[in-house]
């Protein structure tokens, strides 16, 4: 299993909000929907997204573009973004006013999953935001920017015109359809955004496609729970020890067992979240010998013993 494969393993979409806005310029419509990352495309037209305090980004017509981070930010027909909010998205699934009146659904629904102006309009703005937790999750959003965009010219595998055509059906389980598209969508936006010679990928996504460093991942991620050592990832990888070692610790930035230590405490950190598991299971699961072990592990990493970040997560 890659390195993507495992952390966007446990990203998943699950009840996200998406949405079509339809809009004649100038208009700006403001999300503040708390997501970790929304996608962003205009189906006609084109746009401006301007992050709060950032400067604006393009979004060319059927560019893919992923916001990450929970701040509001604003998408516009005009760079500067002067026009006025339309209406504000909100984490409830609601549109409000700048003022945070709830808007009448007569004022701005349009249709299933539709709000805007007229089904006529200029401009068509489709999104879809994730709300994505966890310590296995900021191993893939702490390295991505603010905001990264996909041109249309150099989309690959992203399948944007099924999520088009379903987003307005209403037809039962299309919201676990929608979920799925989306992970779809967000997956091949991420390829291809990796892919373009200006992206400033992750160390571990690079080191994914070394012959060295490559196997050895894939095997810590898949197996997290084994026994470990410098010698036994050098064998995965087929090198020495000391050519390993040197080459791992030039790709990662840190050595083979350091890396190795900080995603079993990502797992367990997650695991404590989600799951009832025993604390002496959990261990077992990510490569402790024992509950007492994961648990000085974890408490020296992240100063909260693993007993009461799992209660804080279950407040």
């Amino acid at each position: 299993m890659d390195t993507l494969t495992e952390v966007l393993t446990h990203i998943r979409s699950a009840g996200a909000l998406l949405g079509r806005n339809l809009m004649s310029p100038p208009w700006t419509v403001r999300f503040d929907e708390g997501a970790s990352m929304t996608l962003v495309t205009m189906l006609r037209g084109d746009g401006w997204i301007v992050p709060e305090g950032e400067a604006p980004v393009r979004l060319g017509n059927r560019d893919l573009a992923i916001v990450t981070g929970a701040r509001p930010f604003d998408v516009s027909s005009d760079a500067g973004g002067r026009a006025a909010p339309l209406y504000v998205a909100t984490e409830a699934g609601v549109c409000t006013d700048e003022a945070g009146n709830v808007l009448s659904d007569e004022s701005i629904v349009l249709g299933v999953r539709t709000c805007g102006t007229r089904l006529d309009a200029e401009h068509a703005l489709l999104t879809g935001s994730y709300t994505a937790t966890g310590r296995v999750a900021d191993h893939l959003l702490g390295a991505l920017p603010r905001v990264l965009v996909v041109p249309h010219g150099l989309r690959r595998s992203a399948p944007l015109e099924l999520l088009e055509t379903e987003i307005a059906r209403d037809e039962p389980g299309q919201q676990a359809m929608l979920d799925r598209l989306l992970d779809l969508v967000l997956v091949g936006t991420l390829r291809d955004w990796f892919a373009l010679p200006e992206a400033s990928a992750p160390r571990w996504y690079r080191a994914a496609a070394d012959p060295v460093v490559g196997p050895a991942l894939s095997a810590m991620h898949e197996e997290p729970g084994r026994p470990w050592t410098v010698g036994s990832l050098a064998d995965e990888a087929r090198v020495s020890r000391a050519t390993f070692a040197r080459r791992f610790a030039e790709l990662m930035g840190e050595p083979p067992i350091a890396y190795l230590t900080g995603w079993r405490l990502c797992l367990a950190y997650d695991l404590l979240k989600r799951d009832d598991d025993t604390l002496a299971s959990i261990a077992r699961r990510v490569g402790y010998s024992s509950a007492y072990a994961l648990s000085a592990a974890f408490t020296r990493e992240y100063g909260i013993r693993p007993s009461h970040h799992r209660a804080l997560a279950h407040t």
